[in-house]
């Protein structure tokens, strides 16, 4: 299996620096800063890219586990809102609220529930963040024309 790289550049002060973080892959190179991280400024920040790997597992490996329950999905869409809040004189992530949509041919809510709360349990990047709380909020869309 593929080991995967991340990295980071951060020039100055906490409050007055500026740093870079880039995707080893290539595919994404932001800055980020104090603004862009603790208030709405332009720019990325760790949570942001947590919230993206998190909801690129999910959505993957629920696909799986709907394919393997015998009911392949259509579409998924995944969102998830990575909340860090002071704590200890620091900082920290005290949940992950994830929100998934699924467009699923011929499962009822209650088989997409379970399968939903399993891959919460089972994906490669939740299993990672274990230490946090995920919430799950997960709803069949109807199929669009």
């Amino acid at each position: 299996m593929a080991t995967r790289t991340g990295s980071a550049v951060w020039e100055g002060t906490l409050k007055g620096g500026k740093g870079k973080m880039k995707l080893g892959s290539g595919a994404f190179e932001g800055p980020y800063s104090f603004a862009s991280r603790f208030e709405n400024a332009r720019g990325t920040n760790p949570e942001e890219l947590i919230g993206a790997a998190e909801a690129g597992c999910f959505s993957m490996a629920l696909s799986l586990n709907l394919e393997k329950a015998g009911h392949p999905p259509k579409n998924i869409s995944t969102t998830a809102e990575v909340k860090l809040e002071p704590s200890g004189g620091g900082f920290k992530i005290t949940s992950i609220n994830l929100t998934t949509e699924a467009d699923v041919p011929g499962i009822d809510q209650a088989k997409f529930d379970e399968q939903a709360q399993l891959t919460k349990k089972t994906c490669p990047v939740s299993v990672a963040l274990s230490g946090t709380q995920i919430n799950l909020n997960a709803k069949l869309v109807p199929a669009t024309s």
